[in-house]
C-alpha cells in the first residue's frame, strides 16, 4: 500500500454551488513526484475530526491558491480586499499544520502552502511584496500564457548545508514566480533553505519538528516530471512518508503483540 498524503482543499463557487477543490497539478505531484496516494481533505474548519485525519494519513501537502491567508492571523488588517480569502481553509490547515509538525507527520509546501505554515507557526507576511523596499515584484504576468507564467523567473541561492543544498546537490537553481505576497518575519524554530536574488525568503524548513519538513514559494508541481530538482524535493517527501507509514506498522504490530500478551 502506498503511503496516504493529505492534500487540504480550497473552497471555491463554480456557478452557483461552493466546492471543495484541488488542482490536478498537485494531486499529479503526489502520484508522480512522491509515489504517494493522495487524499483531498475537505476544509470544514472545526468540524474537521482532526484526529482521525492525522491518525490516518502518513504526509500532508499543501498547495498553493490565489487565495491568501487572512492577516488577522498575524494581526493585521486587510490590505486589498479585493484580493481573495479563503477563511474555510485558513481555519482547517493552520491547525493541522501545528498538530502535524508536532507530531512529525512530513510536510511539504508550495505558495500558499508556504505562507500557511510561516503563519501557522508564529511568523508574519509582506501582503503586497512588490510595494516594499528593495524587493522585485513576484507575480506573473496573467497575459501571458501558462507554460509562461510558470517558466523560469529568476534564481533562488540555496543555504550552504541546508537539507535543501544537499536534497537537490547544487548552491543555486532557477524557479518560477506566481505570489504577491511572501515571508516578513519567519516564525520561530524555523531555517532558512533559499533565497531570491532581492532577499526574499523562497524556501524554509522546520529545524525543531521531529520529522520531515520543507516548504518552498514556487511551485515545483507544475510539469514536474520535466524538472529534476521537482522531483528529488518530492522523491524526499515521498520517502519520508514511506518511514512514517513503517514506523506506524511497526508501532501498530508492537500494540497487537502487546495485546496478545496480556490475554494469554
Amino acid at each position: 500500500m502506498r503511503p496516504i498524503v493529505i492534500v487540504p482543499a480550497c473552497t471555491r463557487d463554480f456557478g452557483e454551488h461552493p466546492y471543495h477543490a484541488a488542482q490536478h497539478k498537485y494531486v499529479d505531484a503526489v502520484v508522480l513526484g512522491a509515489d504517494c496516494a493522495p487524499m483531498i481533505l475537505p476544509s470544514l474548519g472545526a468540524s474537521l475530526d482532526l484526529e482521525t485525519m492525522l491518525q490516518l494519513c502518513d504526509g500532508i501537502m499543501l498547495t498553493g491558491s490565489a487565495s491568501n491567508v487572512h492577516p488577522s492571523y498575524y494581526s493585521e488588517e486587510v490590505l486589498d480586499p479585493s484580493l481573495p480569502q479563503d477563511p474555510a481553509r485558513d481555519q482547517t490547515t493552520l491547525p493541522l499544520i501545528r498538530e502535524a509538525v508536532k507530531r512529525g507527520i512530513p510536510i511539504i509546501a508550495i505558495c500558499r502552502g508556504f505562507q500557511e505554515m510561516n503563519v501557522a507557526l508564529g511568523g508574519s507576511l509582506h501582503q503586497a511584496v512588490q510595494t516594499v523596499a528593495g524587493k522585485f515584484d513576484h507575480r506573473e504576468n496573467p497575459e501571458l500564457g501558462m507554460d509562461e507564467q510558470y517558466g523560469d523567473a529568476h534564481n533562488v541561492t540555496l543555504t550552504p548545508g541546508g537539507c535543501l543544498e544537499r536534497m537537490l546537490g547544487q548552491s543555486e537553481i532557477p524557479v518560477n514566480s506566481l505570489h504577491g505576497q511572501g515571508v516578513n518575519e519567519l516564525a520561530p524554530g524555523l531555517s532558512v533553505e533559499a533565497v531570491a536574488e532581492d532577499g526574499l525568503v523562497e524556501a524554509f524548513s522546520v529545524s525543531t519538528a521531529p520529522g520531515f519538513t520543507l516548504a518552498v514559494q514556487w511551485h515545483p508541481e507544475w510539469r514536474i516530471q520535466h524538472n529534476p530538482y521537482s522531483m528529488k524535493m518530492f522523491g524526499a517527501f515521498g520517502d519520508a512518508c514511506r518511514e512514517r507509514q513503517a514506523q506506524k506498522r511497526a508501532q501498530q504490530l508492537e500494540q497487537l503483540r502487546e495485546q496478545s500478551r496480556s490475554s494469554a
